[in-house]
């Protein structure tokens, strides 16, 4: 088997030829068991890899309550980004968003909105992610999408997109309703989707308080006055059917954890058990890149093309999630999907799998995929190519 070095920039991998296809949850060098957590269904993910740390109750779905309100937040930052509304928008407050007059906003968390009243559409968001605001939910939703069920459906259709299986939407704020759904799991992938393709969004989650009407609202994410942790997000919600649910997003250096505890019983015990789960998790654990996208991993043979060679490697950088100090142990090996690459070929076309290993188990897997285009080469060329292939299938490799 032919071996080479690649040098990752935080030590390097010994990289061999075969293997097969995406993610594998596999820890070769064991860390000490997580903490026990007192909630119906908890997660701890790493944003950058994906990995899941650990888990109970993952997929069993549960009413997320205010955590519906991640799902707004994604949908109006979408919409801020293509363009379709602007934060200075002015959004004239309907009689559906006044909690005296919507018996089922009555004693929620509001951002004591009136009928009538003119709010850009910053103040509104800022109302729906630092104070929770049930009528700013529905104010944006409604113009953002002309209704709620309208945005309700933006969210469902957002749902599907994201892969969350488990998930489902039937009001833009999050108070009970009969078939609202989601899970632990989904949840983290929610909050990674937020963080990742929203940024400017989710970037008003770490405000500590917002003054609206003379009213100043702290925002009820706790965990953001820590001085354990580094937390800058993400979002609480509570009702009496679901519980005290929390997802939190702490940072330390290169490192970014997402947990998630739904139906705790108390409030107090979902922020204790958050922060039990992130800390863990940043003890015992390090986020490493060791191929950057677009950097060689391999050259490869390439026939009937303009060139004979063809760099491979990764389209997105391979994070991954590893226990500290196992960098050194980090090995990896690639196979290809065919014997032999032909031209024509695209630019991150899949041609086969890197797999990374740590002492011998298989950790994670990523998508090997061209570097550079590679177009059919002259007749000439293509027929010399046909007749060294055919020799090469006689004799052996050493003519290639």
């Amino acid at each position: 088997m032919k071996k080479l070095r690649l040098h990752a920039g935080v030590g390097s991998l010994a990289l061999c030829g075969t293997l097969l296809l995406l993610p594998v949850a596999v820890n070769a060098v064991e860390a000490p068991a997580a903490p026990q957590i007192d909630a119906k269904a908890w997660v701890l993910m790493d944003y950058a890899s994906g990995h899941v740390l650990a888990e109970a109750e993952a997929d069993r779905r549960l009413d997320p309550a205010s955590l519906t309100k991640i799902m707004s937040s994604y949908v109006i930052g979408q919409a801020l980004k293509s363009g379709k509304i602007t934060r200075d928008d002015m959004v004239t407050v309907g009689h559906d968003a006044w909690a005296t007059g919507n018996p089922i906003l009555q004693g929620s968390s509001l951002m004591f909105l009136k009928p009538g009243d003119r709010i850009p559409v910053s103040e509104l968001n800022k109302g729906i992610v630092i104070q929770s605001g049930n009528d700013a939910s529905i104010a944006l939703a409604d113009y953002v999408a002309g209704s709620q069920d309208a945005f309700v459906g933006l969210m469902n259709n957002y749902a599907n997109a994201l892969g969350l299986k488990n998930t489902h939407f039937k009001t833009v704020h999050g108070l009970d309703a009969q078939g609202q759904y989601s899970t632990a799991r989904d949840m983290a992938l929610l909050g990674q989707a937020l963080i990742r393709d929203v940024p400017e969004e989710y970037a008003l989650n770490k405000e500590k308080s917002f003054t609206f009407n003379n009213i100043t609202q702290r925002n009820r994410n706790r965990l953001l006055w820590s001085s354990n942790l580094n937390v800058d997000g993400i979002k609480t919600g509570h009702t009496s059917g679901a519980g005290n649910n929390l997802v939190a997003s702490a940072t330390e250096g290169n490192m970014r954890l997402i947990s998630v505890v739904l139906g705790a019983e108390t409030d107090s015990i979902r922020f204790r058990e958050s922060e039990k789960l992130l800390t863990w998790g940043f003890r015992f654990y390090e986020t490493v890149t060791p191929l950057k996208a677009d950097a060689s991993f391999t050259q490869q043979r390439v026939w009937f093309g303009d060139r004979n060679e063809v760099s491979l490697g990764v389209a997105k950088d391979a994070a991954l999630t590893i226990p500290k100090g196992q960098m050194k142990n980090l090995k990896a090996s690639f196979t290809l999907s065919s014997p032999q690459l032909q031209a024509p070929l695209k630019k991150y076309q899949p041609v086969g799998t890197i797999s990374f290993q740590l002492d011998g188990k298989t950790i994670a897997q990523r998508p090997l995929v061209v570097l550079e285009p590679v177009q059919e080469g002259s007749f000439f060329s293509r027929m010399f190519d046909f007749i060294m292939m055919k020799l090469n299938g006689w004799f052996g490799q050493w003519l290639s």
